[in-house]
């Protein structure tokens, strides 16, 4: 037995070309535009969440039935310092039927405010969400 023959060689063509310029340069364009796709991405989110919180954001944590013809609820409400807005709330029935519906003055001063509120309804309301707040214009 000679040294060329007990040398493992692997058939040619078998793994690819190697030490290809064209594969490799191809590589990292689309590295480079997945990074930038990436960035931008972030750049993208990073945004909305700062405009985001130059809005009003609320919620209705807890609620309690009254009566019949009563929801009280509270409302919680963040926002930018100076930002004066208003949230509608409505109740649904049994039945999911809308019983109430009623928009809350949120006012300017503060970076939050919390209120508990009565929401007045036709019928005996068993829910008490929170549809949105917009800003005073």
């Amino acid at each position: 037995m000679t040294a060329d023959t007990t040398t493992a060689r692997l058939p040619e063509g078998r793994y690819g070309r190697r030490g290809d310029g064209d594969s490799d340069r191809r590589l990292k364009v689309v590295g480079a535009v997945c990074g930038v796709l990436g960035l931008g991405l972030i750049a993208w989110m990073g945004g909305s969440y700062l405009l985001r919180e130059s809005k009003i954001n609320g919620s209705v944590p807890t609620f309690q039935v009254l009566s019949d013809s009563e929801v009280q609820l509270h409302l919680t409400v963040r926002k930018g310092e100076g930002q004066a807005g208003s949230c509608t709330v409505r109740s649904q029935g049994d039945d999911h039927a809308v019983v109430g519906v009623a928009d809350f003055p949120v006012p300017a001063a503060g970076k939050t405010y919390e209120a508990t509120v009565t929401l007045r309804t036709t019928a005996r309301g068993t829910t008490a969400e929170l549809l949105g707040c917009t800003p005073a214009k």
